[in-house]
C-alpha cells in the first residue's frame, strides 16, 4: 500500500487494537498520542505509564486501552505517526529542490530529521522506533530508508533499485548513530558533530549515487 507521496505505507494502525471510525474517536486518539509524546520528554519511556497518558490527555484510562494493549503499543503508534509525518515533511521540502539535485534532496531529508528531533515532542525519545523495545518496530531504520529511497527516486527520476535502497540504508544507519552521539550531551545536537555528520553523508551519497 502507498500513501499520497508515493511511499510505502508501513501500516501505522498496526499497533492499534481498534481503528477509530468516527471523528470524535480520531480526535481522542490524537490527544492520547500527543500526551504520550509530551510525557516521553518529561519522564522517558521506562517511566511512562498508560495511566499518566490518560490523565494528561484528559480521557478515562479505558479510552487508552480501547486503542492500545500497553505502553509499548502506544509508543509504537507514536513512532509510526512520526514516520508518516517525516515522510510528508520531507516530500514538502523537496518541492523547493530542483529536480535532479541529489545533494539538495538529501539535505531536505537530513534537515527535516534534525528539525523534528529538535522540535517535535517525544521525537528525541521515540523517533521511528522504541530504543528499549526494538521488537516493537524491529526494522525501523530499514523502513525509514525505504521511505527516503522512494522519495529520492521520484524526485531524482531514477530507478528504485538495490543500489539506491542500499545507499539509503547505510546512510540512515550512519546518521542515526552519529546523531545519537550529537544529542547525547546537547539537547539541540552538538553543532560540530552535526556538521561532521552532514559532511560524511553528502560525501558518501554523492560517491555512491553521483
Amino acid at each position: 500500500m502507498r500513501d499520497s507521496s508515493g511511499t510505502r505505507d508501513p501500516n501505522p494502525q498496526a499497533a492499534l487494537r481498534r481503528t477509530p471510525v468516527q471523528r470524535r474517536s480520531a480526535e481522542r486518539l490524537t490527544r492520547i498520542l500527543d500526551a504520550c509524546a509530551a510525557l516521553l520528554d518529561e519522564v522517558g519511556y521506562e517511566d511512562l505509564t498508560t495511566r499518566a497518558v490518560a490523565e494528561r490527555a484528559g480521557v478515562p484510562i479505558g479510552s487508552v486501552y480501547r486503542f492500545f494493549d500497553n505502553k509499548r503499543a502506544l509508543a509504537d503508534a507514536l513512532a509510526h505517526r512520526n514516520l508518516d509525518a517525516y515522510a510528508r515533511r520531507v516530500a514538502a521540502r523537496m518541492t523547493a529542490v530542483p529536480r535532479g539535485d541529489l545533494r539538495g534532496a538529501v539535505a531536505a531529508a537530513f534537515d527535516e530529521y534534525l528539525l523534528m528531533k529538535r522540535t517535535v515532542p517525544g521525537f528525541g525519545r521515540v523517533d521511528f522506533g522504541i530504543p528499549s523495545a526494538p521488537e516493537a518496530m524491529p526494522d525501523a531504520n530499514e523502513t525509514v530508508a525505504d521511505r527516503v529511497a522512494r522519495l529520492l527516486a521520484g524526485h531524482l527520476g531514477r530507478p528504485l533499485d538495490a543500489r539506491l535502497r542500499r545507499t539509503m540504508l547505510v546512510s540512515v544507519e550512519a546518521v542515526d548513530a552519529l546523531l545519537q552521539l550529537a544529542f547525547r550531551t546537547d539537547p539541540l545536537g552538538d553543532p560540530k558533530i552535526v556538521a561532521e555528520t552532514r559532511t560524511l553523508l553528502y560525501a558518501y551519497v554523492e560517491r555512491a549515487l553521483g
